[in-house]
């Protein structure tokens, strides 16, 4: 078998980090890349034997920490894992079975997401589709904050999911959504994007209508609507942002 190391990126994920790696122990190198942790994120990383590498984020955002991490390894193969992620045997079995028979596919993996104890199948965290395995040598990686990959490699999606435990707490909520809307409103601008007050609101809205009706948001119940507003606000917020950019200008 050729060599794999799973890459993580950290920051502050002592709750998280011993999961990850736990669920990825079948890899040859675990490889942590953290932007500043002040747990016991290093320390517990590093008592299970991962390679822990201290690299500040810059203006590339995650996919410039993505990028830095390709560099760390010499494995022919990386798998990309989120440190609230978690693979399971059989998926851990379906990755190997990639690797060993379908050499020249890059491979993207479901993820089911998980907030607070709920599963979700609709609306805003309906299960989604990631670009996780490739060859080391034909991936890179682009965009600040909803990073995407670039290769050159075909792309098939394996047929068992992995669980994201993406929200426990709305603390966890809250500190993600200031910090997503700012990068977001960051990225806008450098694309030069503008919008009005007007069109601030529409677009909430919208995406409001779109994960509540169009998603299926309502079949998950209290807790599906809650976040389908919450996405509401997410939209709107990102635009504000935005807005004082330039307004700070």
């Amino acid at each position: 078998m050729p060599r794999i190391a799973v890459i993580i990126l950290t920051k502050n994920e002592e709750a998280n980090i011993e999961g990850a790696m736990d669920s990825a122990a079948f890899a040859d190198e675990i490889v942590i890349i953290d932007s500043g942790s002040t747990d016991r994120t290093k320390e517990l990383a590093e008592k299970r034997g991962a390679k822990f590498v201290s690299h500040p984020m810059d203006d590339e955002g995650f996919a410039g920490q993505r990028n830095f991490a390709l560099i760390q390894t010499r494995a022919e193969w990386v798998l990309y894992l989120d440190a609230d992620e978690r693979l399971n045997d059989k998926l851990v079995m379906e990755i190997k079975k990639h690797i060993a028979e379908c050499p020249q596919y890059a491979a993207e993996i479901q993820r089911v997401n998980v907030v607070m104890g709920q599963t979700m199948y609709h609306g805003v965290y309906r299960p989604d589709y990631c670009q996780r395995l490739f060859k080391r040598e034909n991936v890179r990686w682009e965009s600040v904050v909803h990073e995407h990959a670039v290769t050159d490699m075909p792309t098939v999606c394996l047929k068992t999911p992995m669980e994201h435990l993406c929200l426990t707490n709305w603390h966890q909520y809250m500190s993600k959504f200031d910090r997503y809307t700012t990068l977001m409103a960051e990225e806008m601008k450098l694309r030069g994007k503008k919008v009005g007050w007007l069109q601030m609101h529409s677009h909430a809205m919208f995406a409001f209508l779109k994960m509540y009706l169009l998603k299926g948001g309502f079949l998950d119940g209290k807790l599906g609507f809650i976040l389908c507003q919450l996405h509401y606000f997410y939209t709107l917020m990102k635009y504000v942002k935005l807005h004082d950019l330039y307004k700070q200008e």
